[in-house]
């Protein structure tokens, strides 16, 4: 009897009482979709279907032409290529070591012993507090005394390490047995062994989470190329976009450069949350070591 409840609440495999799940959760993906699929399809529409009248969803006649002129016609001296490898450099760093920082200052805070550390936790918590902006004259300050203007530095400095992923890391490995990590050093692994080979494969959900908060940080910066660089040559994608919206958003024959812009600036987003999106949805569901 209870083997069949169970298969009733939740069968391996399709099962006839699963219907109104579907009848429910399929209108409601189709219309959380639709954005996503005009984003795509408004990309690649010619000129005169961007004002048909009644406007059609899907392109009749797609076209490159879009992309061709957001490539090839730059509004600045700068070409568009130089800000999209900008912003692909500046991202790879920032991804790679923010995460790496935040997981040995999350496994320091949560599994070490030293003097200091409630108040450290406690600095990381009071920065959850500032938004952006509050920090920009302190940063600059920061960033000019380092020499650090005009250079990729500059983008790469600010985000390298993130508040909230310090905590939501820190939160996951607290969850961890301190009799496992004990075990490994009995058998003698060193700290950094044991950071390695057993807390980093546990927490892999939190980091999968860690990645998509500090690539969407970094791709999605304005303000670093707005304040602390002066040169195009070092500026980024968002800005550029921003510049682009400003100058060609208003006027008919933008409006198609503007949707390759939008989507250049949303598929990346959309493909590491793909890639990721179990491994989110793991630190969602469990939260750590159950």
């Amino acid at each position: 009897m209870a083997s069949n409840i169970g298969i009733r609440m939740n069968p391996k495999k399709f099962h006839r009482s699963q219907i109104k799940f579907y009848l429910i959760l399929a209108p409601i993906a189709t219309f959380m979709i639709l954005p996503i699929i005009f984003i795509f399809t408004t990309a690649f529409k010619p000129l005169d279907e961007l004002f048909l009248f009644p406007p059609r969803f899907f392109a009749i006649r797609p076209t490159l032409d879009n992309f061709r002129v957001l490539f090839t016609q730059s509004r600045t001296a700068t070409p568009m290529i130089r800000y999209l490898i900008n912003s692909i450099i500046v991202t790879a760093v920032v991804l790679f070591f923010s995460v790496i920082v935040s997981s040995l200052a999350a496994f320091a805070l949560s599994k070490l012993k030293f003097k200091g550390k409630k108040l450290l936790f406690e600095v990381n918590q009071i920065a959850l507090m500032f938004v952006a902006a509050s920090v920009i004259i302190p940063r600059y300050l920061v960033i000019v005394n380092l020499g650090l203007i005009d250079t990729l530095f500059a983008h790469i400095l600010p985000v390298m390490a993130i508040p909230v992923g310090l905590f939501l890391l820190k939160q996951f490995i607290d969850q961890i047995p301190d009799s496992l990590l004990e075990a490994a050093r009995i058998d003698g692994a060193s700290e950094l062994m044991v950071f390695w080979r057993i807390v980093i494969p546990i927490i892999k959900p939190a980091l999968s989470t860690m990645a998509i908060l500090a690539f969407q940080t970094v791709w999605n910066n304005v303000e670093t190329s707005q304040f602390y660089t002066t040169r195009e040559s070092m500026r980024t994608l968002a800005f550029y976009m921003t510049t682009l919206s400003a100058t060609t958003g208003n006027t008919v024959a933008g409006q198609g450069v503007m949707a390759a812009a939008a989507l250049l600036m949303f598929l990346p987003n959309i493909i590491i949350f793909i890639v990721l999106q179990a491994q989110v949805m793991d630190t969602v569901a469990h939260s750590g070591i159950k």
